[in-house]
């Protein structure tokens, strides 16, 4: 997978195999543990959930230093999670923009009364997601936009897990997606917004000719892997086939292309 894709300025430099295999490994720890999410008692879940974070934001991190140098480690290591924070700070205080909810205490430490742990979520999967949406849309505007919608789509699949887990709780009992009650529709909205400016935000790295084959691989695990895990193996059809949906109008191109430009 070396497909071309807009994101600014010309790059001048090439990736580091020996990083780009580090980057790889730790895609590959993050695959395990999502497979070995299932097969494991309620509390195990909530550790390999976390485990599974942090090998997935170090996955995305060494990849876009590996292909964009410092600015990459900054922008998907940093500056993502940095905008992830200020958006869940401000939402647990005001209930703007995803709906009024609480965290609990299953994720960890905090910052913010947000734990650490879902700042580097946002940076995990907008790094992918920003990869997959250069491929598909060439003005800025189109990326982010594309972007903010897969993040919105993949949300519909971690909410109700998260919930469950007692990552977070909702604290509404407004209108929610058909097969996915008590996460109000305000949070998708909300997810859009956010998802919408992170990726506009990663627009800055500079257009490269690197393998998107770590990224996409990531990208299109999750999606085939929320979808199969939320029908077959959680009981949540309701997200399965509405995320499904949501996510495929991205993922299903972006896969077909991949496809077409194999060779």
């Amino acid at each position: 997978m070396s497909l071309h894709y807009y994101s600014g300025p010309t790059a001048r430099h090439g990736p580091s195999p020996l990083v780009t295999g580090l980057a790889w490994a730790f895609a590959a720890l993050a695959i395990g543990l999502q497979i070995a999410f299932p097969l494991v008692d309620a509390e195990s879940q909530t550790t390999l959930a976390i485990a599974t974070v942090i090998a997935f934001y170090l996955a995305s991190v060494i990849h876009a230093g590996a292909s964009y140098g410092v600015t990459g480690v900054l922008l998907v290591g940093a500056a993502v999670p940095a905008l992830g924070l200020l958006a869940e700070a401000v939402g647990v205080r005001t209930g703007m923009p995803f709906g009024d909810y609480t965290y609990g205490d299953a994720l960890g430490a905090m910052v913010l009364d947000v734990p650490i742990v879902v700042p580097l979520a946002w940076a995990m999967m907008a790094y992918p997601t920003f990869i997959v949406a250069s491929t598909l849309a060439v003005s800025r505007w189109w990326i982010a936009l594309i972007g903010g919608w897969s993040l919105m789509a993949w949300d519909i699949f971690l909410d109700p897990m998260m919930v469950e887990l007692d990552g977070w709780h909702w604290l509404t009992d407004r209108s929610a997606l058909p097969g996915i009650p008590g996460i109000p529709l305000q949070n998708y909205a909300g997810w859009f917004v956010v998802g919408s400016i992170i990726i506009g935000v990663l627009t800055v790295l500079p257009r490269s000719h690197v393998s998107i084959a770590q990224p996409a691989s990531l990208y299109l695990w999750v999606f085939a892997s929320s979808v199969l895990g939320s029908v077959v193996f959680f009981d949540r059809p309701g997200a399965g086939w509405i995320g499904g949906i949501a996510m495929g109008v991205v993922a299903l191109p972006f896969a077909w292309r991949v496809w077409d430009h194999r060779t």
